[in-house]
């Protein structure tokens, strides 16, 4: 029994896959890419600095990552496979049953035997990738297609990544060249209104005024001191010095009236004080927003004038001298490997259910 269950289990299937290795298996070809994506352009400091003043920021998404992606989609098997018809290079060998392409014409079958034949290894950044074909030349014909196609994809991302940032970029603009307008026209309408250019300028042109009007009072009263202390009480010199006196003091309350006096229209000086400053401080804003993003806008036109990503093949698709696949030898150990392990288990779960009766 032990016996027959070997001769069943193992010797035969193993003899089979002998059998098929050794005459039927088609050789296989190996052609190998290797590239990774590289980037060019502006510094990443000016990048920063520009982004931090207007939202600009450049993508985080890893490029291998969405690489790695299109390698294994449908997508670039169709486009391949329309480029070079897939299902005929890989039907070449109609006598082996195994790796030879048997599925039908439809996208799924195709995808499904592309994973078979094409293995993608990414790490660190850097993107292998190894075909298999029954034909050299076919295998380096599918590896130049696939760095092709990889790379107008690459360049497709650019320009849509080009267009978004000088499309934001204008969008900001517009509205930084809006809000200086308002702020700008606001500005002229208080000037119209209050009739002043810079309330700030004539309040500290009335500071000046009355600071002479103090020194000026102080060196009349030194003066009228001094009569006190010389003339007689019927000089004519202290009745001048008081009038001196009277009038500096009542020029000084009327300057100092009009700081919290009213403007043309009602308003007191200092609210419309306040005003000007609030309305200043807007305008400088806006001035600055519309400098960042005027900036911003001529960073992104420059960046559109570059190709800022493309990709670096560090192994070009080559072009095998010798077959390397099916590694029979290999397949051939697994196999029995794995026949013996499955008979094995089998012997030990029929000797323990024996026991147990």
């Amino acid at each position: 029994m032990v016996g027959l269950s070997f001769l069943l289990v193992v010797i035969i299937p193993l003899i089979a896959c002998g059998v098929y290795l050794k005459g039927y298996a088609k050789d296989q070809y190996a052609s190998h890419l290797g590239f990774s994506v590289r980037s060019e352009g502006l510094s990443s400091g000016t990048l920063e600095l520009l982004g931090g003043i207007t939202g600009l920021s450049e993508s985080t998404t890893s490029d291998p990552d969405i690489l790695y992606k299109f390698l294994t989609s449908s997508e670039l098997v169709q486009r391949i496979d329309e480029r070079l018809d897939l299902v005929a290079i890989w039907s070449r060998a109609k006598d082996d049953p195994v790796f030879a392409y048997q599925g039908g014409h439809t996208i799924e079958d195709l995808v499904a035997h592309w994973e078979r034949m094409v293995s993608v290894y990414s790490d660190s950044g850097m993107l292998d990738v190894r075909v298999l074909a029954f034909d050299a030349t076919d295998a380096q014909k599918i590896t130049e297609a696939i760095f092709d196609e990889s790379s107008s994809m690459i360049n497709d991302l650019n320009a849509v990544a080009r267009a978004d940032s000088i499309r934001y970029a204008r969008e900001e603009l517009d509205k930084a060249v809006e809000r200086l307008k308002v702020a700008r026209q606001t500005m002229t309408e208080f000037r119209n209104r209050y009739q002043l250019v810079d309330p700030v300028a004539d309040v500290q042109g009335q500071l000046g005024i009355l600071s002479s009007l103090q020194q000026q009072l102080a060196e009349a009263l030194i003066n009228r001191g001094i009569l006190d202390t010389n003339a007689r009480e019927a000089d004519p010199r202290i009745e001048q010095a008081d009038v001196r006196i009277r009038v500096i003091r009542e020029q000084i309350e009327q300057e100092r009236q009009k700081f919290g006096g009213q403007a043309t229209d009602g308003e007191q000086l200092s609210s419309v004080v306040g005003e000007y400053e609030r309305l200043a401080v807007d305008r400088e804003f806006a001035e600055t927003t519309y400098t960042a993003a005027l900036a911003a806008y001529d960073l992104a036109q420059a960046q559109a004038q570059q190709k800022s990503r493309y990709l670096a093949a560090y192994v070009k698709p080559t072009l095998a001298q010798t077959a390397e696949y099916p590694q029979r030898l290999k397949i051939f150990l697994i196999t029995a490997s794995f026949l013996l392990l499955i008979w094995t288990i089998g012997v030990l779960i029929y000797y323990s259910v024996r026991n147990r009766r």
